[in-house]
């Protein structure tokens, strides 16, 4: 079974031995409204833990992806350049945005577990 954590800006991390996927929750595409772009990193990227990864654009507004740990890029879901309101449809399946080679299983130790964001997202309410 894989283990998954969260960051406070709203993304995930689906941590499968040393890798990850990564996409924003569902609180965070909910809070964006319709998905109309994605702008994804390239395969090979070395992203750094908090950095902007990816871009999401909806009908209201863009923000940022952030890294939710320090790695390499090795996949993106293409799929989301052609149909990015698999991001509302799914955002924990088939709406991830990349996936990342883990350069510090550390900085996993910093995100929270999924009782930790329900609590987190508790106190936004």
């Amino acid at each position: 079974m894989s283990d998954i954590r969260y960051t406070k800006d709203h993304e995930y991390i689906r941590i499968d031995g040393d890798l990850g996927t990564v996409g924003i929750t569902d609180y965070a595409q909910k809070a964006l409204g319709d998905v109309v772009f994605v702008e994804l990193p390239q395969v090979g990227d070395a992203v750094a833990k908090g950095a902007q990864a990816a871009v999401v654009e909806s009908v209201k507004a863009a923000s940022e992806v952030y890294a939710p740990v320090a790695g390499d890029v090795t996949d993106v879901n293409a799929t989301l350049e052609r149909e990015p309101g698999a991001v509302n449809e799914d955002a924990a399946g088939k709406g991830w945005f990349f996936r990342i080679k883990i350069a510090n299983a550390g900085d996993l130790n910093e995100l929270m577990d999924e009782a930790a964001y329900k609590a987190f997202l508790a106190t936004l309410e």
